[in-house]
């Protein structure tokens, strides 16, 4: 197939309108050949009524469509039984008078078979046309060959076989095939654009509430403090209002970034900044993370590990106390963040699904506890990554 035709199948031009009428075009020489034949043929005993044939070809094709059509679907049409049966009767009725130049017709019986019928049946009645006809041309040939050897008959009805009636069956099955394949890849294109979509929400929602997060629960420390100082040191108030502007475009730039998903977090930027806004938060930090060289992929996963992690130490606790430890441990990385003040919760929040999410994606892991007013997040990944 050429890449002109792989891209008229498969591209967005591809649409059910453009099918039916594929679907016809392959139909259409195997509808007509019979009736010309019949027509113009030696053995023609209709020429002088030539629209019979092809009105009855016509009936045999739109039929025979009909079931093409409905196995696109995967589907039977409404009353196949007798629409089968019409065919059938279309086809057999007129060949005492269209004689031998009608025999290929026979092919939509066969195709039709294939398509409505199931299982034993299908195979019976789509092979006994195919039988009866080499039976009938061997014991009776037309035209020329009536005369001959068996040999030469046998080649005879080898030659219709091969040359004529199976490709027309091929043809015909193949293209309501190829139709329905095409379908099927349109489909699965669609649904992978779909699930694409929806990975792409799932990571901008995940990536801006960890982003987020943080930033705004730095932006209302650094405010309360601001109002607290105002009154008392107008200097230290301003540098909190300075510093709290600074977030914020931070901010700004980060959610640009995640989307245009260039977004990058730094596992020694981000302990380093949390260390300085636990102790705005008047929360005593101790901040244990060293870990020369280790993979980005996993250096980003527990850089917002910590993000995440301080946000909720800022946001659903009363902490006095808040320790930050990873190290590296048989063949992992294990991120352990512990702080007390903890409340009880409300509902399950998205953070720790989150970032559950970012560390399975490095077959690591995330599990957090709570008792007597502690709670411990821990994040396991192994250090070498796929």
């Amino acid at each position: 197939m050429s890449a002109a035709s792989a891209e008229w199948l498969e591209g967005p031009a591809w649409s059910p309108r453009r099918a039916r009428w594929f679907l016809v075009a392959a139909h259409l020489p195997f509808i007509l050949a019979s009736p010309i034949y019949a027509i113009s043929g030696p053995d023609g005993p209709v020429a002088r009524h030539p629209a019979v044939p092809l009105l009855v070809g016509s009936v045999i094709g739109a039929l025979q469509l009909r079931h093409s059509f409905a196995a696109v679907r995967g589907e039977r049409p409404r009353g196949w039984h007798w629409t089968f049966l019409a065919l059938v009767v279309l086809v057999y009725l007129p060949m005492p008078w269209f004689t031998g130049n009608w025999i290929d017709m026979q092919l939509f019986v066969v195709v039709s078979a294939i398509m409505l019928l199931r299982g034993a049946a299908a195979a019976v009645v789509a092979l006994l046309p195919v039988v009866g006809t080499l039976v009938a041309l061997i014991m009776s040939p037309p035209g020329d060959y009536a005369d001959v050897g068996v040999v030469e008959r046998v080649a005879w009805a080898a030659f219709w076989l091969s040359a004529g009636f199976t490709i027309g069956v091929v043809a015909t099955c193949g293209s309501v095939w190829l139709v329905r394949i095409a379908d099927e890849l349109q489909a699965t294109r669609t649904e992978l654009a779909e699930v694409a979509i929806g990975r792409e929400r799932l990571r901008v929602s995940r990536d801006l509430h960890d982003l987020l997060g943080q930033s705004l629960a730095a932006v209302s420390l650094k405010g309360d403090l601001a109002l607290r100082l105002l009154s008392k040191d107008p200097a230290a108030a301003r540098a909190q209002i300075e510093n709290l502007t600074l977030v914020a475009r931070e901010a700004l730039v980060g959610m640009r970034a995640v989307a245009r998903n260039e977004h990058s977090v730094s596992l020694e930027e981000e302990t380093r900044g949390v260390a300085a806004l636990l102790d705005a938060a008047g929360i005593e930090a101790r901040v244990e993370v060293r870990l020369p060289d280790l993979d980005p992929a996993v250096q980003d996963v527990l850089a917002w590990a910590v993000r995440e992690g301080v946000t909720n130490v800022l946001r659903h606790s009363d902490a006095r106390t808040c320790s930050i430890t990873a190290r590296r441990r048989g063949g992992a990385v294990r991120l352990e963040i512990v702080n007390d003040g903890m409340r009880e919760p409300k509902g399950e929040g998205s953070g720790l699904a989150g970032l559950a999410e970012r560390a399975r994606a490095l077959s690591g892991t995330v599990s957090a506890d709570g008792a007597r007013g502690r709670f411990r997040l821990l994040v396991d990944v192994p250090e070498e990554t796929l």
